[in-house]
């Protein structure tokens, strides 16, 4: 049978996600970026203002060989160019820990194809909406575009099945972010809406992740990274009118945030077979 225990919240963050945020801003880790067109620029500053260092190298010929010196690589498949592709089957043979962000998966046969192809792979964690997730696990059909039309805790057993059949983490982002792997599930609650009204809010959320992966385990990195972008995004809009000015402030938050801010905001339940 399956028994289910519950760690306190401030038991998990004291010992996992304040000492990641910590340890990022004292490596200020190298971050490879392979991602879509749209992001570009709002990533590579959010890893600057949460402490990391990123580098957009997505060139065949170069992209495994910059993979081998970067402390985590992310693989986002919002604009799977030619180039791209083939730039993301170099840097997953590379050996450094990386992200797999299965963007629109399910309904778009190029990225799809391409995001089954990378998972044998094994990514260290997987990072999308409900319904990517479960397209990506064979449950579902994706979403719309971009957007999920499942909530996260739709896709826990998919979740689940990806995290098995990888051996890594998968976060599913949504009004509570789950992060499972194969015995744990974690929920990071709150945030802002406003994340969603800004191009990028989760796909730097998947670039935090592999920053993060450069000095703590993969269900740590993303566990803080989760909580982070909860934390930040809260901040932001609670002195912001609406999406614009909502992007700089979220971006200031990043950088102001402490790792003492993380405390209390994720609970695990653990999964014990006997």
């Amino acid at each position: 049978m399956v028994v289910r225990t519950s760690s306190s919240p401030s038991t998990l963050t004291t010992s996992t996600a304040v000492a990641a945020l910590d340890a990022l801003r004292e490596a200020a880790p190298l971050t490879q970026c392979i991602t879509n067109a749209v992001v570009t620029n709002f990533t590579a500053n959010a890893l600057l203002a949460l402490g990391a260092a990123p580098a957009m190298c997505d060139i065949p010929g170069e992209a495994g060989m910059f993979a081998g010196i970067s402390g985590g690589v992310l693989i986002n498949l919002g604009t799977p160019t030619s180039e791209q592709r083939d730039a993301a089957r170099e840097a997953v043979t590379a050996g450094t820990p990386w992200v797999l962000d299965p963007v629109a998966v399910g309904a778009l046969p190029v990225r799809t194809a391409l995001a089954h192809e990378l998972l044998e792979h094994r990514p260290a964690i997987i990072r999308g909406n409900a319904s990517e997730i479960l397209a990506l696990a064979g449950a579902g059909a994706g979403g719309r575009g971009v957007d999920a039309t499942d909530s996260a805790e739709d896709a826990l057993d998919a979740a689940r099945s990806l995290a098995i059949r990888t051996g890594g983490t998968v976060a599913v982002s949504g009004e509570t972010d789950l992060i499972v792997d194969a015995t744990r599930t974690a929920r990071v609650t709150g945030g802002s809406a406003l994340l969603t009204k800004v191009t990028g809010g989760g796909c730097a959320l998947g670039a935090a992740m592999a920053s993060l992966l450069a000095v703590a385990p993969e269900f740590d990195a993303a566990s803080a990274a989760s909580a982070i972008w909860a934390v930040a995004s809260e901040r932001a809009a609670s002195r912001t009118g609406g999406p614009g000015s909502f992007a700089v402030a979220f971006l200031d938050e990043l950088a102001a945030i402490q790792p003492a801010d993380l405390d209390g905001r994720v609970g695990v339940d653990t999964e014990v077979a006997r």
